[in-house]
């Protein structure tokens, strides 16, 4: 590391990013003790990290990979460090009305823990409250992408690392495109011509969609030209002072959405009681509808759709810059007053460093937080690949945006689906930002 630090002495829960990584992590519900419902592995090691996440250490002949995958990078660095990480564990069934994010706030407010994987939003609070070291202190901080830098800065402190980048895209039905004759689309109307033949060859409801994941649509209509021009850090200051609207930026995203459900290519009643993958899923695998929207890592799952009977391909979000990647992140955090604070930093670097983050990727077939770090992926994925490697992208969480963007937008996404009209939906964001300004 670059040098030693000595401590010092949202609103929403996202329906989420760690809820990727295990895909039923968000959901919570009984008011308890934070430390009451967390699973430890103890030992009698002198020398121990406290580890804070929705995930106990894997289980001899479970077949669990992302828990295998981080549990190899952090057996890396007890071997390499001579320490141990003990797992306090977040179990979500033993809770009531308490989420993730809710217990995280309380365990980092409360210097309960040395590092913990926290949602976007939470990382934005923690953030904004001071509450995170600035992990640029780290080596492996100098290998990040530029996309990691970007969305997990708060107040000029990079908060938070993953060890991956969750990017999502539409999934598509390459065979029922060439049936049609219709190139993969890169803009709205392309996009919009192609749901209309869709439909009037028979086919009734284009887009298979579901509660969780419309807003990427809106998000990259919304920041195309932000993220992917000269003044992105002076658009979002702007943003931030109050000077520029989220509202006007999320305006163009959510009258998108709202023609393609008058004009039926999607159905809005179904897609507010479907949960991802599980609603839409079965017809697109039996080629019922050509399109649906998901992460990377479900292209590569069997339980998802990585064993389909087509041509599949994953491209990008249509925008006005053509096929946009959108992006989210989790994140890895030192709790500020950490009682390990160096051993626990050395443990970060250990599980960042290029060497263990290969290990993760090659295991996980995802993208790396590492600019260095280059994992072969499938062919369906390599569209989207593409883009990320090019820095093309949009991103669906921003620590340093002072209005949380994922949840928020899902949640007001979702009023949309149940009837909302526009305007309706923009007042909505418009009175996040005054309270976010008032704060």
């Amino acid at each position: 590391m670059k040098r030693n630090r000595k401590g010092n002495p949202g609103r929403l829960s996202a329906a989420c990013m760690i809820g990727i990584m295990t895909l039923t992590l968000a959901a919570c519900s009984g008011k308890a003790n934070p430390s009451a419902n967390l699973v430890s592995n103890d030992d009698d090691d002198k020398k121990i990290i406290n580890l804070f996440g929705p995930m106990e250490k894997s289980k001899p002949n479970v077949n669990n990979i992302a828990r295998t995958a981080f549990d190899l990078t952090i057996e890396m660095a007890e071997k390499d460090l001579g320490l141990t990480v003990r797992y306090r564990t977040y179990t979500a069934e033993n809770y009531q009305e308490k989420t993730y994010d809710e217990v995280s706030l309380d365990r980092v407010r409360n210097h309960m823990d040395d590092l913990y994987l926290l949602n976007p939003d939470t990382i934005q609070v923690l953030g904004a409250e001071d509450r995170l070291l600035d992990l640029s202190v780290l080596d492996s901080a100098e290998n990040l992408r530029d996309v990691v830098k970007t969305a997990n800065t708060v107040n000029g402190k990079l908060t938070a690392i993953p060890q991956e980048v969750v990017a999502h895209g539409l999934f598509v039905n390459k065979d029922m495109f060439d049936k049609y004759k219709l190139k993969l689309p890169n803009t709205p109307e392309e996009f919009m011509e192609c749901c209309r033949v869709f439909k009037e060859n028979g086919i009734e409801t284009p887009i298979g969609a579901n509660r969780w994941w419309l807003e990427n649509f809106v998000f990259a209509q919304a920041y195309a030209d932000l993220y992917n021009g000269e003044q992105t850090d002076e658009l979002i200051e702007a943003l931030n002072k109050g000077e520029a609207k989220y509202s006007d930026y999320m305006r163009p995203g959510f009258e998108y959405l709202k023609e393609l459900i008058d004009k039926g290519y999607i159905d809005a009643e179904a897609a507010y009681t479907y949960e991802a993958i599980e609603g839409e899923g079965a017809d697109f695998l039996a080629q019922k509808t050509p399109i649906v929207m998901a992460y990377w890592g479900a292209a590569n799952s069997e339980t998802a759709y990585g064993k389909p009977d087509f041509n599949l391909q994953v491209i990008g979000f249509p925008s006005s810059l053509g096929q946009m990647p959108v992006v989210s992140m989790t994140g890895y955090a030192i709790c500020e007053n950490a009682e390990h604070l160096d051993d626990t930093l050395a443990v970060l670097d250990t599980i960042l460093s290029d060497e263990a983050l290969k290990l993760y990727a090659e295991t996980n077939k995802v993208i790396s937080p590492s600019k260095n770090v280059e994992v072969e992926c499938i062919d369906a994925l390599k569209p989207l690949n593409d883009k990320i490697n090019d820095n093309v992208y949009v991103l669906g969480s921003n620590a340093g945006m002072n209005v949380e963007q994922w949840g928020n937008t899902c949640l007001i996404v979702r009023e949309l689906l149940n009837g909302a009209t526009v305007d309706e939906c923009m007042e909505a964001f418009d009175k996040l930002q005054e309270e976010a300004l008032n704060k």
